[in-house]
């Protein structure tokens, strides 16, 4: 038996946990000095003292092997151990292998913790090109310890021709998704004509869009957690660790990404693309998608490009789109509210956010769902992004 037990499941999101050397080892020789600082952003976040590791079978560092014997003794309490770098395959390929079957999960989505903010807030184009492909580097690297892990490719959009190599770099090696940044690539609105080479390469090669926590700074910024209380405090912190006032907001920039994605026009001349909205929660979906319908309803006379869309942004969305919803919310009302095809499951394996039981809360959460509509949830809408 396994945590999904006889339960279908694809994982939208999980996460390897970086070590100080990760892009550094994946890096050329001439990229190593502009590389993102990965060993500061992991200040605070990573104590290798407190971290028992040894070389693993393949030479890659990796628990060392009482330890993995000691997580591997937790069986279909996976989810309840250890999280963060101490999990089981948290930063080895062929450790992660053993998790997921464990999990019991047929295919799981590969996601670096550390490095987004660090490759899309980069100061120059040159290094955040060159932190991006050794980042793809040691991403299908621990991706080829099993074809079930499918490994996240990170690509900045703010130069058309730059962006375009480091996709091709992402295809070759096999990677499964092309996670991008949500500020205004180079200026530019997202549904620029500059940018259109971008999306068609990417539906040519059937690589979906990810937008995920560190596609954008966190909305909130310090002058907002300033309440004149020294006494409280907020759970804000690194490996995207999330406050209650962020959660409130985190979504602004994602949506306005997205509207004006829609809006230019990008999913309809681009039929083949799609996208995922990932560890971002889904409370806000259904009404982005009813405040698109009605800009484009009301504001098609005014702006005649509007009224050339042969679907409507929510059929776009329901075709092209997918979102993963918090464990927290609550699953079957989002469903009321808009469809059923929109939605799909999330470990966040090994954060702490994905908590202790997903699948039983998620479960919970859809107690008034059909079995099919449950089914699309845990494993059919996944494959929209990724076929199998």
């Amino acid at each position: 038996m396994s945590y999904a037990g006889n339960r279908l499941i694809n994982d939208a999101d999980s996460h390897l946990m970086e070590l100080p050397s990760f892009l550094v080892d994946a890096a050329r020789t001439a990229d190593a000095s502009c590389l993102a600082n990965l060993a500061g952003a992991l200040g605070g976040q990573f104590d290798p003292g407190t971290l028992a590791t040894g070389a693993g079978v393949d030479g890659h560092p990796a628990h060392t092997a009482e330890r993995v014997d000691e997580l591997i003794e937790l069986g279909d309490d996976l989810t309840k151990g250890p999280k963060w770098h101490e999990a089981l395959g948290a930063f080895n390929g062929r450790e992660r292998k053993v998790a997921l079957d464990m999990l019991g999960f047929q295919r799981q989505v590969i996601f670096s913790s550390f490095c987004a903010r660090l490759i899309f807030a980069a100061p120059d184009n040159r290094g955040a090109y060159a932190s991006a492909q050794a980042h793809n580097r040691a991403m299908a690297e621990f991706c080829r310890a099993d074809p079930r892990l499918l490994g996240i490719a990170m690509v900045p959009l703010t130069d058309v021709a730059l962006a375009l190599d480091a996709i091709e770099q992402a295809i070759k090696l096999g990677l499964a998704g092309v996670w991008i940044g949500a500020d205004a690539p180079g200026g530019r609105s997202p549904g620029h004509r500059d940018h259109n080479g971008i999306w068609a390469r990417l539906a040519e090669a059937g690589l979906p869009f990810i937008l995920h926590v560190g596609s954008a700074e966190i909305p909130i910024a310090p002058e907002w957690m300033n309440d004149g209380e020294p006494g409280n405090v907020s759970a804000r912190g690194g490996a995207e660790v999330i406050g209650s006032k962020d959660l409130a907001v985190i979504h602004f920039p994602i949506q306005r990404f997205l509207s004006a994605l829609v809006l230019d026009g990008v999913l309809e001349r681009f039929p083949g693309l799609r996208g995922g909205v990932i560890e971002l929660g889904a409370g806000w979906v259904p009404d982005m998608l009813r405040r698109l319908d009605h800009a484009v309803q009301i504001w098609s006379r005014s702006e005649p490009q509007l009224a050339r869309m042969q679907r409507l942004p929510s059929q776009q969305m329901t075709q092209q789109i997918r979102f993963t919803p918090y464990p927290f919310e609550d699953v079957g009302q989002l469903v009321s509210e808009s469809n059923a095809e929109l939605y799909m499951f999330s470990s966040d394996y090994p954060h702490a956010e994905g908590g202790r039981d997903p699948i039983g809360r998620f479960t919970r959460s859809m107690a008034t769902l059909s079995a099919q509509d449950q089914h699309k949830f845990f494993a059919d809408n996944f494959n929209t992004l990724y076929p199998p």
